[in-house]
């Protein structure tokens, strides 16, 4: 029987495995900083949004809301609406870390993205929870951030050296990408009705103002997909499902 893989080796196979990501990523943090710099956003305030936020959904809504002159009281809701969906992740990986120290936990918490998520529920789900799973967790968590502020810092630095690079139409760029990323993460029911419904409910809500529809449409998408995780969940343990 092999050993068990230490902290050192488990740090690196997390790397390994969220290179991919972390290369997917680049446009986003490209795209991200030429936008928000050609927005009229000091490069001090780009920088600060990827380092403190660190969301990059998060960050394209709060500039497409700041160019059309939302209140911040919207930018906030949107924002939080729209990272309502680490309730998901959240219910999928709660019982493999709860093990871990407050410590650990925060900075899992704070660092998780879309891209960590799948990487640790596909480690988790083939090969179980390990006793130095953390760190493996914590690599895929360090490469995705460091990576994110690097390549901001290039789109900063493009769209000051450039400023035609923002008449590029790169908001285009930014939905492809992310529809790249979102079809491939659509494994499971939840995942699927959780989009389905946000789509939905957002094309109805299209002519609502400050983008309201959107973050209705995310935000109805989130509960659909927990409501059906937490009775799936609940079904297979043989609870009841209904009142």
């Amino acid at each position: 029987m092999s050993a068990t893989p230490g902290a050192r080796a488990e740090f690196g196979r997390g790397l390994v495995a969220t290179l991919p990501l972390m290369i997917s990523a680049i446009p986003f943090g490209v795209i991200f900083g030429t936008l928000a710099t050609g927005a009229g956003l000091s490069p001090l305030a780009v920088m600060s949004m990827s380092l403190f936020v660190f969301s990059g959904s998060a960050q394209f809504i709060a500039i497409l809301l700041l160019g059309s002159g939302s209140p911040l009281g919207v930018i906030w809701l949107a924002t939080l609406i729209l990272n309502l969906r680490h309730l998901l992740y959240a219910a999928t990986l709660v019982d493999h870390v709860r093990s871990l120290g407050h410590g650990w936990r925060f900075w899992l918490a704070a660092w998780l993205t879309d891209e960590t998520f799948a990487i640790m529920e596909r480690r988790y789900r083939v090969e179980g929870r390990g006793p130095q799973a953390h760190w493996y967790y914590l690599a895929s968590c360090l490469g995705m951030y460091l990576n994110w502020q690097f390549w901001t810092y290039i789109g900063i630095v493009l769209a000051t050296e450039f400023e035609e690079i923002k008449h590029w139409g790169l908001e285009f760029a930014m939905a492809v990408t992310f529809i790249g990323i979102v079809m491939p993460a659509l494994r499971s029911r939840p995942y699927w009705v959780a989009a389905i419904v946000a789509g939905l409910v957002a094309t109805l809500g299209n002519g609502l103002p400050y983008k309201l529809g959107l973050m209705l449409g995310g935000f109805a998408g989130i509960l659909a997909g927990l409501a059906l995780q937490e009775w799936t969940r609940r079904r297979n343990r043989g609870e009841r499902v209904l009142p």
